[in-house]
């Protein structure tokens, strides 16, 4: 059976895990491992940390990735500041199961199929940032800085070609709004690829999350701010799924399955 994975996204800079909001406004939440201990026990499909790489001299990501390998029970991909072949090998070799790319894939597109040769599909995922204009969704980079005037189905679909394995689709007008996904932005980007989408950026109720399967037609939803601040929301996330007919794989310790049936009235959750 195949299930649409729920991804808990962590957004890294200077030793310290923080809160988005339109790719402009930051703030501070913890230490690296504190949400990470959270998924933890929650045992999420997959965690995705995002080195934002906002402090200039400020404590990278890498420095800390060992660490957080060797906490993550999850499939583990990492991003932020990827340029070079080296620096994908040094986060594989500290303990990622794949990358996250961005910018250097826009630049220069070869270097995706260069990546996938190299160390294959499955460990590639090219990042895409769009806003939304009104003759369509313009992909921006360097971390919502830069537009590029190219639109999001162009690129994702010659990202796809390249050799991308899944594409990462952010939307930068909803980061940090709790407006729920731009539905539209991601059938647009699912509509010009043959590869996984992982959907991200709004989601602030848990109904949002199936409606990027449902309407956007995602393979994994994704959240960051959303899943920092309630302490059994990655479980409710997965409940929302399952009640609104999506196949989610259950995400619960088998000594805890009384107590969120008694709590949470997990039913549909805990049937699927």
């Amino acid at each position: 059976m195949s299930y649409t994975r729920v991804i808990p996204v962590l957004l890294f800079d200077d030793g310290a895990v923080w809160r988005s909001q339109e790719f402009k406004h930051h703030y501070r939440l913890g230490d690296p491992f504190m949400q990470l201990e959270r998924y933890k026990v929650w045992d999420a499909d997959e965690i995705i940390y995002i080195d934002m790489h906002r402090t200039s001299g400020g404590r990278r990501m890498l420095d800390f990735l060992p660490e957080i390998a060797r906490n993550c029970f999850a499939p583990l991909a990492t991003g932020g500041g990827i340029r070079t072949l080296e620096d994908i090998h040094n986060h594989l070799t500290l303990g990622a199961d794949r990358v996250v790319i961005n910018t250097i894939a826009f630049d220069d597109p070869d270097f995706i199929a260069q990546a996938s040769h190299r160390y294959g599909a499955q460990a590639i995922v090219v990042s895409i940032d769009a806003r939304c204009h009104a003759d369509g969704y313009e992909v921006v980079v360097e971390g919502g800085r830069r537009p590029t005037g190219r639109m999001v189905e162009d690129w994702a679909a010659e990202a796809a070609s390249r050799g991308a394995g899944e594409i990462f689709v952010n939307s930068i007008d909803r980061d940090g709004m709790g407006q729920g996904y731009d539905t539209d932005l991601i059938r647009r980007v699912t509509g010009a690829v043959h590869i996984p989408v992982i959907a991200c950026g709004g989601v602030g109720k848990f109904e949002h999350l199936p409606r990027g399967v449902l309407e956007g037609r995602a393979g994994a939803v994704a959240a960051s701010n959303f899943f920092a601040f309630t302490e059994l929301s990655y479980l409710n996330a997965k409940d929302s799924m399952a009640r609104a007919g999506v196949q989610v794989r259950t995400s619960l310790p088998a000594d805890l399955k009384r107590y969120a049936v008694k709590e949470l009235n997990m039913d549909a959750l805990l049937a699927v």
